[in-house]
């Protein structure tokens, strides 16, 4: 057996904090990506959202890969990734103190 100098980590012991830290990082970028995909499944025509590109508008069709979305401006077709955030969530989050 290898004899560990006083005061040094086991090996194994390193491993497995490396596997925790890994687990802790990955975890909420699934669930971050989980609730991303089901918002944008469940899209339905009159939400108002706001896109990755800060375009706010309304939306008036939803279809499998795509949506209209009419703003001031006119009616823009994008896709369905682009959409960032539904506005009225932005809106109805609590005030940090």
């Amino acid at each position: 057996m290898i004899a560990l100098q006083e005061g040094a980590m086991s090996p194994m012991f390193l491993v497995i904090m490396v596997i925790f830290v890994v687990f802790f990082m990955i975890i909420p970028q699934v669930r971050r990506s989980r609730n991303e995909k089901k918002f944008k499944e469940t899209l339905v025509k009159g939400t108002k959202v706001v896109t990755t590109g800060g375009i706010h508008g309304k939306l008036v069709e939803v279809n499998e890969g795509t949506v209209m979305i009419e703003t001031n401006a006119g009616k823009l077709l994008m896709e369905k990734t682009a959409i960032s955030m539904e506005l009225t969530k932005k809106y109805n989050l609590p005030e940090k103190k």
